[in-house]
Formats: C-alpha cells, sequence, structure tokens
C-alpha cells in the first residue's frame, strides 16, 4: 500500500521543518512549497491526499490557494487543513468560506496536528470511491446510479464516452501525457455536462479511457455535440508540432511495419429508455458497447444515439 502524500505549504522554512519533523513519527510522504504559487503548481501535478496549507503567505495566501483548489472539478476533493495565527478568527472564517475541510491553530500540539490529519485521511478514504487519476465515481458508483435509476422507472440516457486510438498515444507519448489526456477528457465531460446538462446527473470513470454520462433524453444531444466539439478543439493540443500537422503519428504493427495513426478522437453510444424497455443495468452496457462500437467506425469523433424499437441503429 503507497504511503500517504501531503504537501506541506508555508513561506517559513523553519516551521516547515518543524511540520516535517512532527509528521516524520507517521508513515507519510512529505512535499513542501514555499508560496502559494509553488503550492498550486505541485497540487495541479502531483496527486495528493492532503493538504496542510498556512493562511498568511506570499503571492497567493492560503485563501486564494483553497478556492483556486476547490473550484477545480478534478482537485477539490483533496482535503485541506489551514493553519492560522492564533486568535486570527479572521482567517479561520476566511479558510471555512474557501472550503478548508479543518483548522489548527499556531502553535498547535503536534499530537492534535496528527489526530486531526489522521481523522481526515480516514474520512476521505471512506467516503471516496473515486477513479484514482480523475477523482470521477468509478464502477461501483455508476452501477448503483444505473440501478437506482432503473428502480425508479424514469427517462435517462446514458452516455459511453471512449477515445479513438488512445493505446497508440500512449505508445508513442508515455503514460504521463496519455494521464493528462484522459484529465482533460474528464475536465470536458464535466464543464459539459453541467453547462447543458442538469443538477442531478451524473459522470462516472470506467477505468483507462472510458467514460459514462448520465442524463436526460432530451439533454444527450446537446451534451454529445459539445463533447465533441470541445474535444476536437483541445486535442492537437496534445501532440508535437510535427504530428499535429501531419494529422497523425507513425506506430509499429507487432511485425516492426510503419503506420500512419490518426489523432485521437472520441467515439460516444447513447442508450436512452424513450423508444425501448430496459430492465436490468447489463442490458445498459451490451447496447451501450455496441453503440461505441458502431460510432467508432465512423469518420473523426462521433456519437451514434439509440433509437430503434427493432434491430435498427440511426445516428445523429
Amino acid at each position: 500500500m503507497s504511503k500517504p502524500r501531503i504537501l506541506l505549504v508555508d513561506d517559513d522554512p523553519d516551521i516547515l521543518d518543524v511540520l516535517e519533523i512532527t509528521l516524520a513519527e507517521e508513515n507519510y510522504e512529505i512535499l513542501k512549497a514555499g508560496d502559494g504559487e509553488e503550492a498550486i503548481r505541485i497540487i495541479q501535478s502531483k496527486p495528493l491526499d492532503l493538504v496542510l496549507l498556512d493562511y498568511n503567505m506570499p503571492k497567493m495566501n492560503g485563501q486564494q490557494v483553497c478556492l483556486k483548489v476547490k473550484q477545480d472539478l478534478l482537485l477539490r476533493h483533496i482535503p485541506i487543513i489551514m493553519v492560522t495565527g492564533k486568535g486570527e478568527i479572521s482567517d479561520k472564517v476566511g479558510g471555512i468560506n474557501a472550503g478548508a475541510d479543518d483548522y489548527i491553530v499556531k502553535p498547535f500540539e503536534p499530537k492534535e496536528l496528527l489526530a486531526r490529519i489522521r481523522m481526515i485521511l480516514r474520512r476521505t478514504e471512506r467516503d471516496l470511491e473515486a477513479n484514482p487519476l480523475t477523482r470521477l465515481p468509478g464502477n461501483v458508483s455508476i452501477l448503483n446510479e444505473l440501478t437506482n435509476r432503473l428502480e425508479k422507472k424514469t427517462l435517462f440516457a446514458v452516455c459511453y464516452v471512449d477515445l479513438d486510438k488512445f493505446k497508440s498515444y500512449n505508445d508513442t507519448y508515455g503514460f504521463e501525457h496519455g494521464d493528462d489526456v484522459i484529465r482533460d477528457t474528464a475536465r470536458i465531460l464535466i464543464q459539459t455536462t453541467h453547462r447543458f446538462g442538469n443538477h442531478d446527473d451524473f459522470i462516472g470513470h470506467i477505468g483507462g479511457d472510458d467514460f459514462v454520462v448520465v442524463t436526460l433524453p432530451q439533454n444527450a444531444d446537446s451534451i454529445c455535440k459539445e463533447i465533441i466539439a470541445e474535444f476536437e478543439k483541445k486535442s492537437p493540443s496534445f501532440y508535437n508540432e510535427t504530428d499535429r500537422k501531419n494529422g497523425y503519428i507513425v506506430s509499429h504493427d507487432r511485425q516492426g511495419n510503419p503506420q500512419k495513426i490518426p489523432l485521437i478522437s472520441i467515439s460516444i453510444g447513447i442508450v436512452t429508455n424513450e423508444v425501448r424497455k430496459i430492465e436490468h443495468v447489463a442490458q445498459i452496457g451490451e447496447i451501450g458497447a455496441e453503440l461505441k462500437s458502431y460510432a467508432k467506425k465512423l469518420e473523426r469523433s462521433n456519437y451514434v444515439k439509440d433509437q430503434r424499437k427493432d434491430d435498427r441503429c440511426n445516428t445523429k
């Protein structure tokens, strides 16, 4: 099991050293930042389990850092403990208003700090069933969401989202760049669904480059069109200038022969119970896989919506 990774943020090197010594009693991996801007760079680039954040700092204070983190849909899950000065009520209020999960006052008792950290890490682990890369709900939550919709017998549309040519991209550019593509895709799904969907829509990460969006049938087309438009706008930035201009990357098959692989695109299959009865979750998955496979055969990014009362499939 990997060590919990904690970021310590303070502009006073002596306090950072004291914090690191205090946390040395536990099995934590420690990262340090000397100001708010450095903290943001680390938070955006490395997976973290907790941030211990000083309120008063240059460049960006603790409240500004906390606000920025909590406004990012892929980072807001990271718990933040705000460290405030003794008697500074305004700092405590500012930290809480910015979304801090807890606060501790300097000078603090080491045992109290360790107890608060352990409590928040336990709570986060218990509450967060999520994909470790995007922090979107994972397969257990996806299954529960679909089961709930079926039991309520409400109309729904399940959009199965998949990236095309992603393996070749990973092989050529490496897993770190591949992870960036996955995170950017998640952001597009979140932002688009919030703009065109309903407040109770659901976004999940099945794993790898597979996602699911659950919405209402009347919103599905708008959401999928916008996802495709935003992805096509973003995807050229995943490549170097040569590959971007060529419109392909050169990969090799198992025999070592060079192949021209098109740039990454996105395919979506929409399963809906508007015109056909769906009785179990497995049925949703089977139809979704079929539609997504059909969409992948089309040019560039595309989506296919199931409108069958029989065995025919109409594309949008």
